[in-house]
């Protein structure tokens, strides 16, 4: 087989820990893929993952919970034509993975076998966008609980109104092994990070609640006292600001974005439209629309797996194949969709580094890495000042979409009401309802202050859940509805 992953201490870190131990090698695992390439399939993979995790939680002064678990297995799975057969086990062995082959083998004809030569694949290199160091014994359990304890002290004491603290500290290290019927064989050791903090606040009786937090592919020595307070910082001022907000106002609006999370609303409006299998099958919005004209000129979207250290980058795909920096729209123009190996080759366009699964028991498909829109030329200050009535939405809580008509509705968790280029004051319960390819079309000012989320985006799709980026600069779009309560 051909070894993928350039930095070989972590292909040996995948090996001694997902195929030594059980008695398994490269050439056991090329005999069962060349024995399922024998009958009639288009491709074939094994997926080794260990996952260790780790979370503890505190509420009300005391940690009230913490987990630990280890998971481990196989995924095996075979292509043919539109069809994909997939079976699993937790029981990493030959025997297994023999079984798991001969189930998923059912999809070819019957009875037809043919003699194959395996070929020599040529891939670029995988890249090393993070260390492959275990972040879970980088702290010690009582430095983890003191590091919860210290977050609950600090956003005490920021103001008397704060009356409640949870805080969350999560961490995981990921495994994976990946073997193709192609011969290439990729591996990856995939560190993970996160802390949330959120916070309630509480004055002349109204309750409002405020959070921040943040990660991505280090380990636990990454949050320092100065990122933690900020995290700190944030949520309590989210939640004092609500205390004073007003019903938002309801109607047909200008409504500007801030920098960073609240790109949330493009991961979730225009990015999911973009995927591959969607578009295939005919049922996105932007289905057969490449090189059209589908967003103002200016707008750049683009999905970028290589980003150092980030929540949603990957060395490789769970296809093994390396992470690309993709353009999705270039001023405007949709120039291409993110792809697995299926719909690429359903669609006879190149793969894209986008084969994403939740686990070894879960199918890979098309999925987001960190989805950002690039940098305008307009100064912030200015697009806020250009609003004449209309909402300035710095930060988003949950949306939903439906990929098939691009519609969304997103609420905001912290927003502010603007007359004249002034902001008023603070307002709550807005939701902005619209249509993803629509409101690319209103996008009227772009700002130069492009910035990524902190890095605690959850990404589901189909069951499937797996860690994103998002990040934009600040956007005005003139014309987006928004509900709420009317002025």
């Amino acid at each position: 087989m051909n070894p993928l992953e350039p930095n070989l201490s972590t292909l040996a870190i995948a090996r001694a820990t997902l195929l030594e131990p059980y008695g398994l090698d490269e050439a056991k695992i090329q005999r069962v893929l060349h024995e399922m390439r024998s009958h009639q399939i288009d491709a074939a993979d094994f997926y080794f993952q260990l996952t260790r995790a780790e979370g503890w939680s505190l509420e009300e002064g005391i940690v009230k919970s913490g987990s630990f678990s280890i998971d481990q297995g196989v995924g095996v799975r075979a292509l043919v034509g539109e069809k994909t057969a997939f079976a699993y086990s937790d029981d990493i062995s030959l025997a297994a993975l023999q079984a798991a082959a001969h189930t998923t083998r059912s999809i070819a004809q019957q009875g037809q076998q043919r003699r194959i030569k395996v070929p020599s694949a040529q891939f670029a290199p995988a890249h090393r966008l993070y260390g492959h160091s275990d972040p879970l014994p980088t702290l010690d359990a009582t430095q983890k609980v003191a590091l919860l304890e210290k977050i609950e002290r600090a956003a005490r004491a920021r103001d008397p109104r704060v009356k409640q603290v949870m805080a969350s500290l999560a961490s995981e290290y990921d495994v994976v092994l990946i073997a193709r019927h192609d011969g290439v064989m990729a591996a990856d050791v995939r560190p993970l990070v996160r802390v949330s903090v959120t916070v309630l606040a509480e004055q002349n009786g109204r309750r409002e609640q405020g959070s921040s937090g943040g990660g991505g592919r280090y380990d636990l020595a990454y949050f320092s006292d100065e990122l933690l307070h900020r995290y700190v910082n944030e949520a309590v001022d989210q939640a004092l600001t609500n205390l004073d907000a007003r019903p938002a106002p309801a109607g047909q609006m200008t409504v500007v974005l801030g920098p960073g999370w609240p790109g949330v609303l493009l991961h979730e409006a225009i990015g999911h439209g973009l995927e591959g299998d969607f578009n295939r099958k005919g049922s996105s919005a932007f289905s057969g629309r490449i090189g059209e004209q589908v967003a103002a000129k200016g707008v750049t979207v683009v999905d970028d797996g290589t980003l150092t250290n980030r929540r949603g980058s990957l060395n490789i795909d769970d296809e093994g194949n390396p992470t690309q920096c993709n353009v999705l729209i270039e001023d405007g123009i949709l120039r291409s969709y993110l792809q697995d190996s299926l719909n690429a080759r359903l669609m006879k366009v190149p793969v894209t580094g986008n084969a994403r699964r939740e686990s070894y028991a879960h199918i890979p498909m098309p999925r987001m890495t960190n989805t950002t829109m690039l940098n305008g030329d307009k100064d912030p200050q200015e697009i806020v000042a250009s609003i004449e009535r209309g909402l300035y939405a710095v930060n988003f809580g949950g949306g939903q979409v439906d990929i098939t008509s691009g519609k969304f509705v997103f609420s905001t968790s912290e927003a502010y009401w603007v007359e004249h280029g002034k902001i008023q004051y603070p307002v709550k319960g807005a939701t902005l309802i619209g249509n993803g390819p629509d409101a690319l079309t209103r996008v009227s000012m772009i700002g130069n202050d492009m910035a990524l989320d902190r890095g605690v985006g959850v990404c589901g799709k189909e069951g499937q859940s797996v860690p994103v980026g998002v990040g934009q600069p600040t956007l005005r779009i003139d014309g987006l509805t928004v509900g709420g309560t009317q002025h």
